[in-house]
């Protein structure tokens, strides 16, 4: 590997809900990463890999950093703060405040966490298509006051706005570094997990309200046929109560029904063969308290 090459892992970190993921998947130019409208859709590491002749850099979108209140929450927690303690870049997402303070309370105390990292630390202000471009300094003191950030830069991850510049400024500050993944790979995520993640975000998005934060997806079967270009996939969905499971399958299984067939689509994009997707809904009471089904179903256990 040659002297000049620049490489690294760069953590993308924040609340809930400020566009870590739509950042990603910006960056990207596909989709690894679910997005729904609902707190706390990224349960995972998610690694996203970008590298040129230049350079390689693996970037890692973390779940949302909150004020847990299961097991699983507090996983997430973890892994989202292990990340950023281990990154050569801490990008700190936020978004314009909609009440009178200028900082949220947990950005304080991400802020705080990530003092104790010792790589460079950037703020990113995410979606300010959504405010008055006098509305941005006030924020960019507000925050510098805070950490003495070795880069702030306003964007916007949904309509691409100033992400050449965030892009430039993450390789500047890169160290140099070897190439560790294969430059046609775009993500370290297996199969199972995107197609379990995008059976997840279907069920996100058409679901009420208080069901999704209790599912969760988990693939049995992934294979290809022998003598047909199809794909068999079989995937349970668990929820906590037994009332939710009606809710899931839906009158004469219309729901079960939908949320496959947006699932389907999707997975379509990564197979050029033929999807047959098989759903079964499980209930597992109160499984996101319980370490070792949380375990069974593949989060990542950042050391």
């Amino acid at each position: 590997m040659e002297n000049n090459f620049k490489s690294g892992f760069v953590a993308i970190v924040g609340r809930p809900n400020v566009g870590k993921s739509t950042l990603l998947n910006s960056f990207l130019g596909e989709k690894v990463a679910i997005i729904t409208n609902k707190p706390q859709t990224t349960r995972n590491t998610i690694r996203g890999i970008i590298t040129s002749e230049t350079c390689q850099v693996i970037f890692i979108d973390t779940p949302g950093i909150h004020n847990f209140k299961n097991k699983l929450g507090e996983n997430m927690v973890k892994l989202a703060e292990n990340s950023a303690a281990s990154g050569d870049l801490i990008l700190l997402v936020t978004d314009p405040p909609s009440g009178k303070n200028l900082v949220h309370n947990m950005d304080k105390e991400i802020i705080e966490k990530m003092s104790k990292s010792g790589g460079k630390k950037f703020l990113v202000i995410n979606k300010i298509d959504t405010i008055q471009k006098g509305e941005i300094l006030p924020l960019v003191d507000a925050y510098q006051g805070l950490c003495n950030f070795d880069e702030i830069i306003p964007i916007s991850a949904i309509k691409g706005e100033n992400l050449d510049d965030l892009r430039k400024s993450i390789i500047k500050y890169l160290p140099y570094g070897p190439k560790y993944f294969p430059e046609e790979m775009v993500t370290d995520a297996s199969d199972a997990f995107l197609i379990s993640e995008m059976i997840r975000e279907k069920a996100l998005y058409l679901l009420q309200e208080e069901i999704p934060h209790g599912i969760a997806v988990e693939i049995l079967s992934l294979k290809t046929r022998k003598d047909k270009p199809i794909i068999d996939i079989e995937a349970n969905i668990y929820c906590e109560k037994a009332s939710h499971k009606g809710m899931i399958i839906g009158k004469k299984g219309a729901m079960l029904k939908e949320i496959a067939t947006r699932a389907r689509m999707d997975i379509q994009r990564i197979y050029e063969d033929k999807i047959n997707l098989q759903l079964w809904v499980k209930v597992k009471e109160r499984w996101r308290d319980s370490d070792f089904f949380i375990k069974n179903l593949g989060f990542r256990e950042e050391k």
